[in-house]
């Protein structure tokens, strides 16, 4: 039994490796927005220029910017709304303040599936690739860097 243990555990980071590799947009992150994100974010949500115009409007009406397809959802991660996506599901371990950002608890009904869920769609953004910067330096945070911009895999 320990012996089994022991070879579980040293498979186990390989595992996770593939896993990670294997990550796309149409077999797993597309099913995830479905199941947490679309009743905010699905077809009848403003596109991301309506909702940047009216943010205010569209918060009182809880709409956010749509992404029901990849095109859209790469606006919120890639450009104009760059690291948008991440800052919003981020569990605070990548902020300067440790706060996790304000879509994180859509990501589960427990700690333990937001935390399975996050590392699903960081596997998807790539190694690297999960930065909260945006596409312009805003007050003292920097612009996202074109070596970040580079990290992001994000297959379909």
């Amino acid at each position: 039994m320990r012996l089994k243990l022991l070879a579980f555990l040293a498979c186990a980071p390989l595992a996770t490796l593939t896993q990670a590799a294997d990550v796309t947009y149409r077999s797993d992150i597309r099913p995830l927005i479905k199941a947490q994100c679309v009743e905010c974010h699905g077809d009848e949500s403003p596109t991301l220029a309506d909702f940047l115009q009216e943010q205010e409007r569209f918060k009182k009406e809880k709409l956010g910017p749509r992404f029901s397809s990849y095109g859209e959802l790469i606006q919120l991660i890639g450009w104009p709304d760059s690291g948008a996506f991440m800052r919003r599901l981020d569990d605070g371990a990548n902020s300067p303040t440790k706060k996790p950002g304000n879509m994180y608890k859509y990501l589960g009904e427990t700690d333990a599936i937001r935390a399975s869920n996050l590392n699903l769609v960081k596997a998807w953004v790539g190694e690297g690739g999960w930065n909260l910067n945006r596409w312009e330096m805003v007050g003292d945070a920097a612009a996202v860097s074109k070596e970040q911009m580079d990290k992001l895999k994000l297959k379909y």
